[in-house]
């Protein structure tokens, strides 16, 4: 949590399958504004495989790119909007949204920060550092994700969300440099975006099991609202 916050248990995923294909249409017609052609458009390409790779369905995959790259007559305005704050217990949240009126989103903001503390600009996003991360699984058995780093130029990696996994970090200008370069190092690439990295994450241990279970329901609140993109949490592990 201390790079994305994501909803845990199988009930809270099953819920929010919707909204993760809603979100991930959002980023692939934000990224077909530069080409529908996922070759020759990097950005799309790394998208379309994470959607790809929860079986978001074609249907839905073609209608978000046609829609991006303005094939279909419609306009796309979406203004990406960055939400600093507080959790409850003083928990760093850097709330990351893609909006189409932030008129609507910001009020929206508000009320759900009231149960923390939603701050200015700049209030918290110094407590982070503004990475690219790929998420990244073993294309055999032995692959060395420290040599991958090295080789990919990856600036450092870490056990990623889902068991087995690593998350590659790089600078965000490397993002798509290092994702083409993992598989020759033995890496599947499953997803890569660019995020924020607590600097001094928080470690759950040091809550009481009620006070974390207030910042999950927090967290969880925010994430079930359409505009946010990504929660990035100042929690460890």
């Amino acid at each position: 949590m201390g790079a994305q916050w994501k909803a845990k248990g199988k009930e809270l995923a099953a819920n929010a399958r919707g909204r993760m294909f809603g979100k991930l249409a959002k980023d692939i017609m934000i990224a077909a504004r530069s080409g529908a052609d996922p070759a020759s458009n990097a950005r799309l390409r790394l998208v379309v495989e994470q959607a790809r790779k929860v079986s978001m369905p074609k249907e839905t995959l073609d209608r978000a790119i046609k829609k991006g790259a303005g094939l279909t007559g419609e306009a796309v305005h979406f203004e990406h909007v960055i939400y600093e704050g507080y959790a409850p217990h003083r928990v760093p949240v850097m709330v990351e949204c893609l909006t189409d009126n932030v008129n609507r989103t910001a009020p929206e903001m508000r009320v759900l920060f009231r149960k923390g503390q939603l701050g200015t600009s700049g209030s918290v996003a110094w407590d982070f550092d503004h990475v690219g991360m790929i998420e990244a699984e073993p294309a055999a058995p032995g692959a060395d994700a420290e040599l991958a780093a090295i080789e990919a130029g990856a600036q450092d990696f870490e056990p990623g969300e889902e068991e087995g996994t690593t998350t590659f970090l790089t600078d965000p200008a490397d993002l798509d440099l290092v994702s083409r370069a993992l598989p020759a190092q033995g890496f599947n690439v499953l997803s890569a975006k660019l995020g924020y990295k607590a600097k001094n994450p928080i470690d759950p241990a040091s809550l009481s099991a009620e006070a974390l279970e207030e910042v999950e329901a927090f967290l969880a609140a925010i994430d079930a609202n359409d505009d946010v993109q990504n929660i990035f949490a100042g929690l460890a592990g």
